[in-house]
């Protein structure tokens, strides 16, 4: 299965935060039996709030992503012209600017988001949490 990290699942899969339902850890530890995506958009999401003081993130962002990648088994997911299409397509349920193109990344890509935002529902994509 595909599966794409909101933004907020990633930063919890990352703390080891409770909030982050044990069901995942499976999914995301076994990245050889699912395709586990990070946007691009999610690292650019924590380098902004990292920036400006809202996140507490220890180290660059740098190697935080060579790590998803080498050690992890995730596959980093950059943004392209069909995702950007499908952005201009959504109908504005969502404010936030991030979620809404990961948004449509998860649906352009056929991903089931992790995300236990509710305003996700409201569009074409599959979520679980």
């Amino acid at each position: 299965m595909r599966f794409l990290l909101d933004t907020h699942a990633l930063i919890w899969w990352r703390e080891n935060n409770p909030q982050l339902p044990h069901r995942w850890d499976e999914i995301l530890e076994n990245s050889s039996d699912n395709e586990v995506l990070v946007s691009i958009v999610s690292l650019w999401e924590i380098t902004i709030k990292k920036a400006l003081g809202k996140l507490d993130f220890d180290g660059g962002i740098e190697e935080f992503a060579a790590t998803l990648e080498s050690v992890q088994g995730f596959r980093l997911l950059p943004v392209d012209p069909t995702h950007l299409g499908r952005l201009g397509r959504l109908p504005p349920h969502h404010g936030d600017p991030f979620d809404r193109l990961l948004i449509a990344q998860a649906i352009e890509e056929k991903a089931i988001a992790i995300t236990n935002d509710r305003n996700w529902k409201k569009y074409p994509v599959k979520t679980r949490w």
